[in-house]
């Protein structure tokens, strides 16, 4: 969703959903100085004051922002949804691949809203909290997805799994990789090598 052409609500999504994700564009857009009260209003085509009668205060639209990020990242990932490790890991491999891709391709835009807000979040110790909540989350289901693939040290392995991911993203979203996105089968191929050196061939 760009700000140039002014989001629109899907059906049945709220005016809540709609000022976090215009905020969200926002981020991604023009950066942490670019969003606004006013500049949510204008972008989302919504009365001026709506955004301010949802969200009071910068820290109360930064949260709002946060808790849409989580959920958006939430069914993009879909770990609740993942192939049964039971029945082998290169399913799952398969899964976390594209997913991992999604977010340096079409959810580009929403790997971006989360840098800004993570950096942000280093200033803001209220930020701070909302945003680690929402990571704990995550965190928890991937450690029981690592379990179940084998992992004897689900908490380091959880970590060098969300490092390796975050670690991809930002160089290619972010940094010195922007011009290069890895393919598909290049995501899948090193989180396979990285997820067979952590539990084994």
């Amino acid at each position: 969703m760009s700000v140039r052409s002014a989001p629109s609500a899907a059906p049945g999504a709220s005016r809540a959903d709609l000022v976090a994700d215009t905020a969200l564009a926002l981020l991604a857009e023009r950066g942490m100085r670019g969003l606004t009260h006013r500049a949510v209003d204008e972008a989302a085509r919504l009365p001026q004051g709506s955004t301010s009668n949802l969200a009071r205060t910068r820290q109360a639209l930064l949260e709002l922002a946060v808790r849409r990020l989580a959920d958006r990242e939430a069914r993009a990932l879909a770990l609740h949804e993942m192939p049964d490790p039971r029945f082998g890991r290169a399913a799952v491999v398969d899964a976390l691949a594209l997913a991992t891709h999604r977010a340096l391709t079409r959810d580009r835009e929403l790997t971006l809203a989360r840098y800004e807000l993570a950096l942000e979040a280093t200033r803001r110790p209220e930020l701070r909290a909302h945003f680690d909540a929402a990571g704990g989350r995550f965190r928890e289901q991937l450690a029981a997805l690592v379990t179940a693939l084998g992992s004897t040290a689900p908490e380091r392995h959880v970590l060098s799994l969300v490092a390796w991911a975050d670690g991809l993203m930002f160089s290619c979203v972010a940094g010195s990789f922007g011009a290069r996105i890895p393919s598909l089968d290049e995501v899948r191929t090193g989180l396979r090598e990285l997820l067979e050196g952590m539990l084994g061939a």
